[in-house]
C-alpha cells in the first residue's frame, strides 16, 4: 500500500513538472516569436482622422489623415511596407539633398511621420516615377534605370548594395517614366515611354506629317522600335539592357500608371492620350474638341498587345479608334482602328493617370476588393477650357473585368474652382500604395504631401446613399464633368488677348505664364523673358532642347521651332504680349528685330 503510494506521489510530481516547463517552453517559443517577427506587426488600431480629412472630399463613412505635409524633395510613386514604413520616390532630387528616395516612419501610432530620411543617391531628374517593394526589395526608377535595396528586418533606412536591374540608354526626352509592376512567376515590367507627342517628323510642329504606315509593319514609326511600350525582364537579373528583355506590349505612347492584378494573374495599364490637336491641327479641331480628346484609355495587356500609338487615338464621344491627323485622319477615318485593341473603359481626355493600384485589402467594403483606384494627375492643356482631373477615382471589377462605370473617390485636392491654369491648384495626386492595414496612402507631386485614407463606417450598411455626394460630384464639379463648349470657356470674357499665344503656347504656359511646374517651364517673371531678346525671339524661331534651367529649376521637355509656320510679325506678336504681361519688364519687340534674328540664325 505505502509503495503504491510512493509511486502515484511519484508520477504526479513528475506531471506537475513536464506541465510548469511545457508551458515555460510554450510561453518562451510566443516571446521568442513574437520578438523575432514583431518587425512586421502592424497596429491594427486605426489612427485618428484629421477634423477636416486633410482637405478631401471622400464617399460617406472615408475619412483622411495627413501622414506628412510636405517632403522637400516633393513626391512620385510609394510605397507602403508590411511594418507600415513608407517609401517615397522624389520628384526632385536637388530639392532633397541630391537623394532619389525618402523613407518615412510613424513611431506612435498616431498616423504621422515621425521620421523622415532621404537616402539613394544616383542620376535622375524629375520624371523618375517607380516606388515599389516586392520579395523583400525596394524597387525605384529614374528615366533611364530601374534600381533596388534589400529591405532588412527591422531597418527603415536601407543599408544595403544598390542593385541595377534595368538600364536604358540617354539622351533623356519626354514621357521617360519608368513604371513598374511585378507578376507572380518572377517578371518585372518596364514602361518604356516615346519620346514624341505624335510620331511627327518635327515633334509638335503644326502639319508636320507623321512617320511610317499604319498598314505595313515594314514601314513602322521609328519610335516603336524600342520605346512606346511595355518591355518585360527577370525581377532577380542584375545589369538588364532593353535587348535582355521580352517586348510585352507597344503602341503605348506615354505610361506612368502600371499594376498587375493578382486576382486575374493580368497586366493592366491606363495610357496618356496625345495632346496638341487644336495647336498643330488649327483648321481640324476647334478648342472645344481639343480639349475633350483623345480619351484616357485602360488597357487589359496580354504579350504582344498593340495600343495603335501614334497612328491611332480613342475617340472617347464616338467610342471608336480614328487615325491621327499626322497619317491622314481627319476626325472620321478609321482605318484599320476597329482591329486594334480596345480599351476596357475611357476616360475623359487629358485627366493624366499616373498611377493605378488594385485593392486587395479588407479594410474597406467589401465593393472595393479587387478594384481599381486611378490617380489622375490633372491635365494642363484643356484650355481655354477648365483644367481637369486632378482626382482619385475607383473602377469595381469582376472577372478581370470593369463592372460598372469609374467613380470619383477622393477630390479637393486641387483646393480651387476652376482650375484655370495648372500652377492654381494647390495639390495634384500621383502615386498610390496599400498599407497593410487596408489603408489608401495618396502622394501629391507639388509639395510632397500623403494622405492616408480609411474606413470608419459600417462596411455592411456601404452603398448608394454614401455613393451619392461623389456621384453629384462627377456630374456638377469643373474639374470633372464635361464642360459647356460656349458656358465654360474662360477666354469668353477675358480682354483681348494674343492670337498666336491662345493657339500654340497656352498649352504648355498656360493662361497665367507659369508652366505646370514640371514639364513647362514658367514665362512670369522669367530671365529668359526678361534679359535677352535675341536669345528669345531665337527659341520661338528655332526651338530649344533640354536640359534647361528656368527660375533656378531644371526642365527637360523640347520647345518646338515655330519659325516655319510664324511670320515676322505673329512673332514680335506673341513676344510682345508676353512681354507685357505675367509682371515681366514690358517691352515691343518689332518684326524687323524678328527678321534680323531670323536672318543670322537661318542656317
Amino acid at each position: 500500500m505505502d509503495l503504491a503510494n510512493s509511486t502515484r506521489k511519484a508520477l504526479t510530481n513528475i506531471l506537475r513538472y513536464f506541465h510548469l516547463h511545457l508551458f515555460k517552453l510554450i510561453g518562451a517559443c510566443i516571446l521568442l516569436a513574437f520578438m523575432g517577427f514583431s518587425w512586421i506587426s502592424v497596429n491594427t488600431k486605426l489612427p485618428a482622422p484629421d477634423s477636416d480629412n486633410g482637405g478631401l472630399v471622400l464617399p460617406g463613412g472615408f475619412q483622411a489623415l495627413v501622414v506628412v505635409d510636405s517632403l522637400k524633395g516633393l513626391a512620385r510613386h510609394i510605397a507602403v511596407n508590411s511594418n507600415g514604413d513608407i517609401y517615397v520616390k522624389a520628384r526632385n532630387h536637388n530639392l532633397n539633398g541630391g537623394y532619389g528616395n525618402i523613407a518615412l516612419r510613424d513611431t506612435n501610432g498616431d498616423g504621422k511621420a515621425d521620421i523622415v530620411t532621404p537616402f539613394g543617391k544616383y542620376d535622375g531628374h524629375t520624371y523618375g516615377t517607380a516606388m515599389r517593394i516586392n520579395n523583400g526589395y525596394l524597387y525605384f526608377s529614374s528615366e533611364l534605370m530601374v534600381y533596388r535595396m534589400q529591405l532588412k528586418r527591422g531597418q527603415l533606412v536601407p543599408d544595403s548594395k544598390m542593385d541595377t536591374i534595368v538600364i536604358d540608354k540617354p539622351p533623356y526626352h519626354e514621357h521617360q517614366t519608368k513604371p513598374i509592376a511585378f507578376d507572380n512567376k518572377g517578371h518585372i515590367y518596364v514602361g518604356w515611354g516615346a519620346g514624341s507627342n505624335a510620331g511627327q517628323e518635327k515633334n509638335r510642329i503644326p502639319g508636320s506629317p507623321g512617320i511610317g504606315d499604319p498598314d505595313s509593319p515594314d514601314n513602322n514609326n521609328p519610335w516603336l522600335k524600342d520605346h512606346g511600350g511595355i518591355w518585360m525582364f527577370d525581377a532577380n537579373k542584375t545589369n538588364q539592357y532593353q535587348s535582355d528583355g521580352i517586348k510585352y506590349a507597344t503602341g503605348l505612347r506615354s505610361l506612368v500608371a502600371m499594376d498587375w492584378d493578382h486576382k486575374s494573374k493580368s497586366l493592366y495599364t491606363i495610357a496618356h492620350g496625345r495632346d496638341d490637336f487644336r495647336m498643330i491641327w488649327p483648321d481640324l479641331y476647334t478648342p472645344w474638341q481639343s480639349a475633350m480628346q483623345p480619351a484616357e484609355e485602360f488597357f487589359k495587356v496580354n504579350q504582344g498587345f498593340d495600343g495603335g500609338w501614334p497612328y491611332y487615338y480613342y475617340d472617347g464621344v464616338k467610342g471608336k479608334k480614328l487615325l491621327n491627323p499626322e497619317f491622314g485622319g481627319d476626325q472620321i477615318k478609321e482605318g484599320n482602328g476597329s482591329k486594334l485593341a480596345q480599351p476596357l473603359m475611357a476616360f475623359p481626355a487629358h485627366f493624366a493617370p499616373n498611377d493605378l493600384l488594385f485593392y486587395r485589402g479588407k479594410q474597406f467594403p467589401a465593393r472595393y476588393k479587387n478594384g481599381a483606384f486611378v490617380a489622375f494627375h490633372g491635365s494642363t492643356d484643356r484650355a481655354p477650357y477648365p483644367q481637369a482631373g486632378y482626382i482619385i477615382v475607383f473602377v469595381p471589377f469582376k472577372n478581370g473585368q470593369p463592372s460598372g462605370p469609374w467613380e470619383v473617390f477622393a477630390d479637393g485636392f486641387a483646393k480651387v474652382e476652376p482650375i484655370a491654369s495648372v500652377s492654381n491648384a494647390a495639390y495634384r495626386p500621383m502615386g498610390l500604395a496599400e498599407g497593410p492595414d487596408g489603408s489608401l496612402y495618396v502622394s501629391d507631386t507639388e509639395k510632397g504631401k500623403i494622405w492616408r485614407i480609411i474606413y470608419t463606417g459600417d462596411k455592411k450598411a456601404f452603398g448608394t446613399t454614401q455613393l451619392a455626394a461623389m456621384e453629384k460630384r462627377k456630374m456638377t464639379a469643373s474639374n470633372i464633368r464635361t464642360p459647356d463648349e460656349i458656358k465654360d470657356n474662360l477666354f469668353k470674357d477675358m480682354p483681348a488677348t494674343s492670337a498666336v499665344y491662345s493657339t500654340y503656347c497656352v498649352a504648355c504656359h498656360q493662361t497665367d505664364g507659369k508652366g505646370d511646374g514640371n514639364r513647362f517651364p514658367p514665362l512670369a517673371q522669367s530671365e529668359w523673358v526678361n534679359y535677352n531678346t535675341t536669345r528669345l525671339i531665337n527659341v520661338i524661331l528655332n526651338g530649344l532642347k533640354g536640359p534647361v534651367q528656368v527660375k533656378g529649376l531644371p526642365y527637360n521637355e523640347i520647345m518646338p521651332a515655330h519659325g516655319s509656320f510664324l511670320s515676322d510679325e505673329q512673332v514680335a506678336e506673341v513676344l510682345t504680349y508676353i512681354k507685357s504681361n505675367f509682371n515681366n519688364l514690358p517691352e515691343i519687340v518689332t518684326p524687323a528685330q524678328v527678321a534680323a534674328v531670323r536672318k543670322m540664325t537661318t542656317k
